[in-house]
């Protein structure tokens, strides 16, 4: 398989959004920014289309940053790479608690 495309938008952001199918684990991923950059990842983990990965090491209680936006805490520590998802992430929108 061909190298797949993933995002990340902004300077912010520590997971990236996969836009491919068939991403399964060891696939190498491109992950793209706005300013053209570019960088290989290797994916660790099954990740559906619209999905994201880590596009650095998170460490358990680090915030997730997507689009620039505070969506979640890590449960746990992401490896780059490793699909970001309800079984490492802990959302904090619309919880009633914070």
């Amino acid at each position: 398989m061909e190298n797949c495309l993933a995002l990340k938008v902004t300077d912010k952001d520590n997971v990236a959004t996969i836009f491919a199918n068939g991403v399964t684990d060891g696939t190498n991923v491109d992950v793209r920014d706005k300013k053209g950059n570019s960088e290989t990842v290797t994916v660790i983990g099954d990740v559906p289309y619209g999905h994201k990965i880590a596009v650095r090491d998170i460490k358990k209680g680090e915030l997730i940053i997507k689009y620039g936006e505070e969506i979640g805490a890590a449960t746990k520590d992401i490896l780059k790479g490793e699909y970001v998802h309800v079984h490492n992430l802990e959302a904090l929108r619309g919880r009633g608690d914070l």
